[in-house]
């Protein structure tokens, strides 16, 4: 499913347009955008939890040539699911 699909869905199970819909979200994914770079988590109710984890800096290795590489460190995007969504998933 992609974001059109996603808008597509939104609308047709809400009473709202597709217009709508896309505002909606694109609002939602602002927020979580905005709130995940100042460093908060995300906790959605029956859903899950998005947060930042940080990855540090590491050495790696250059797979064609063997020759070390210096992995530069990043925060990355962690979800944890919400017990409600894991056992709807389990059925």
């Amino acid at each position: 499913m992609n974001k059109t699909d996603l808008i597509a869905q939104m609308a047709q199970r809400s009473e709202l347009t597709k217009k709508a819909s896309q505002a909606a979200l694109n609002s939602i994914l602002t927020t979580i955008t905005k709130r995940l770079s100042e460093g908060d988590q995300v906790p959605l109710s029956g859903f899950g939890t998005f947060a930042l984890s940080y990855h540090p800096a590491r050495t790696g290795r250059n797979p064609q040539t063997g020759e070390e590489i210096m992995i530069e460190g990043a925060n990355k995007v962690q979800f944890k699911p919400a017990k409600v969504l894991k056992s709807t998933l389990a059925e």
